[in-house]
């Protein structure tokens, strides 16, 4: 007789990856769509642009491997637009390029393949990008500035995010309307929490995703910023540190990714929990005012311990004193 030995996990189910995959394309629609509203052709290049570098960057790593290439499982879609909605939309085309090569070949091939991979291949890309290039990644173009989508290098008048004004520290100078539909600076997919939450939910529903982590993420953000606050009227200080910069995409699309975070309940909570105070430090005392890049990739390393150390209760007590 032969048997077939692999790893567990060993649960029958009907999801495979291309299908979450998908689902998860599907969530990060009205995203893409608030992006390319608000900052037009160039934003839906980038992110053409980024998928398409991911793709090629996963095929070649498996001709070199001498693998069967996995591009139908739609993972390496997911990653390419990930990180296009990290950037902001003036970067030159060879950007998200470097990005999805480093993040294919190296966090991602080199840390073991699809599902093994210790950090978020996305936001590696974009912690690497920053540290090279951290003139053209903190470059953010006011929402209706009209660039040229034909032009590979962009010289545009920066504007400040509202974290850019939070971080003298003074609310910013957008409504909470503005900030929760979109038309502010920021990056291609952060500045419409009003599409997040769209997306978020259509994961929740779809069972993709379970609240543990962005909830959470979020409610330690909200908690810590209402107390720690540095505005003169906390509620809004809470509000904007909810609403402006990559919590929601972070919280609901990073931190969620089932390669690199804990898959026990408890280990998911105190995992959303890390992420959240991760980010209001580097926030409040770190050289850039957004803290969710490297919060969640420093959570993504503990993801194992937690797992470990959080196990769930396989058998509990029963009344009377019975096992």
């Amino acid at each position: 007789m032969n048997l077939l030995v692999t790893s567990s996990p060993h649960i029958h189910s009907g999801r495979t990856t291309s299908r979450l995959m998908a689902d998860v394309l599907i969530a990060l629609i009205p995203a893409v769509l608030a992006g390319f509203y608000f900052f037009g052709l160039r934003a839906a290049i980038l992110m053409v642009v980024s998928i398409a570098s991911c793709k090629i960057a996963e095929f070649l790593w498996c001709v070199v491997r001498r693998q069967p290439h996995t591009l139908r499982d739609c993972s390496a879609a997911v990653t390419g637009l990930l990180l296009a909605l990290t950037l902001p939309v003036s970067v030159p085309y060879w950007v998200p390029v470097v990005g999805g090569f480093f993040a294919m070949i190296v966090v991602k091939g080199l840390g073991g393949g699809l599902g093994q991979n210790t950090f978020n291949p996305a936001l590696a890309a974009r912690a690497l990008l920053v540290l090279l290039f951290p003139a053209v990644m903190t470059r953010f173009a006011p929402v209706g500035t009209a660039i040229s989508s034909a032009s590979m290098s962009v010289d545009i008048i920066s504007s400040a995010t509202p974290l850019h004004h939070m971080v003298m520290p003074e609310l910013p100078d957008v409504s909470l309307l503005d900030a929760f539909l979109g038309n502010l600076p920021g990056t291609i997919g952060e500045v419409s929490a009003l599409a997040l939450l769209i997306g978020g939910a259509y994961l929740v529903v779809r069972q993709v995703i379970s609240l543990r982590i962005p909830v959470a993420y979020l409610a330690t953000v909200a908690v810590l910023t209402l107390i720690f606050n540095k505005g003169q009227d906390p509620v809004l200080w809470m509000a904007y540190n909810l609403l402006c910069g990559g919590v929601l995409l972070g919280a609901i699309f990073m931190a969620t990714d089932y390669a690199t975070s804990p898959v026990t309940p408890l280990g998911q909570i105190v995992y959303g929990v890390g992420c959240g105070v991760l980010t209001v430090v580097f926030r409040y005392f770190g050289l850039f005012p957004e803290g969710v890049t490297y919060a969640i990739l420093l959570m993504n390393a503990c993801a194992w311990a937690l797992d470990r150390i959080t196990p769930p209760r396989r058998f509990t007590s029963l009344p009377g004193g019975a096992k």
